[in-house]
């Protein structure tokens, strides 16, 4: 077994210097099915704020599966039994919400991870193990897991080198809105000292090897991340297209009807 996201990523193959992704809000697996349509390269499944729950899970993994686009599953927390249960329902790439120290990284690649490496539980039938098909699953289902682990403080930040060079861990994930509220900067993840201490983490991160990627709201905000080095970059979520183009056309409508009726039709 090999991990299509960190092969992607070592090749660079993708269409553009980067990766580009989004994010899956809705829980929906027909709209997750219809983004990996779209021509995304990745996007992340997102069960940290979404009502998804395990079997949810399993039917947008299904639907993505059909699309050339590759699914990163966010868990909830650093929660070992959680991981345990995404796993065997056959995500291969995880991200880590707020990992904080190398301790927690170590955890996180733990539970990620079959023995000797971790305390993953085994279980002889399951969607990670094809029910049992793969060969020899339990000796390398390892090399198959992808873990990201995501940046999301100051302090987090200050300990980047240490969390990084933790054994296991393939990459890391800056979160700009919880970094930029940290730093006092709420609502503002463009803010000249966020963006700054962005670009200082890639750098750090690349130094050792690791590939860095973030997400933006905006194609504006993807230009700024990709000047400062990061691999792969989500832009905006599902949700918030969805919204966004429904705030346009409805602006556009109704200006329309107002320039109607003023003009006395």
């Amino acid at each position: 077994m090999q991990n299509p996201f960190k092969t992607m990523l070592a090749r660079k193959d993708y269409a553009c210097g980067y990766a580009v992704g989004s994010w899956v809000m809705s829980a929906s697996p027909i709209v997750a099915e219809a983004m990996g349509c779209s021509g995304f390269d990745w996007s992340v499944v997102d069960m940290e704020h979404t009502p998804l729950d395990q079997m949810d899970l399993i039917h947008l993994l299904q639907a993505i599966a059909g699309t050339p686009m590759l699914p990163i599953t966010r868990v909830p927390w650093n929660d070992t039994v959680m991981v345990k249960r995404v796993l065997d329902g056959g995500a291969q790439t995880l991200m880590f919400p707020f990992i904080q120290n190398a301790d927690e990284a170590r955890k996180a690649v733990a539970a990620a991870k079959y023995a000797p490496q971790g305390v993953r539980g085994m279980a002889a039938m399951s969607r990670g193990s094809r029910f049992g098909t793969v060969k020899d699953y339990f000796k390398v289902a390892n090399d198959a897991v992808s873990v990201i682990l995501q940046i999301e403080s100051p302090e987090a930040m200050a300990r980047v080198e240490e969390i990084a060079s933790v054994p296991g861990v393939d990459s890391l994930f800056f979160g700009p809105g919880d970094l930029s509220g940290a730093m006092g900067h709420v609502g503002n993840l463009l803010h000249e000292d966020v963006v700054k201490l962005m670009a200082d983490g890639v750098k750090r991160c690349h130094a050792l090897g690791k590939p860095v990627g973030t997400v933006g709201g905006t194609a504006e905000a993807v230009a700024i991340y990709r000047a400062s080095g990061f691999d792969y970059i989500g832009v905006a979520s599902d949700l918030g297209l969805l919204m966004r183009n429904c705030a346009a056309i409805l602006s556009v409508i109704r200006s329309q009807d107002i320039k109607i009726h003023s003009q006395g039709y």
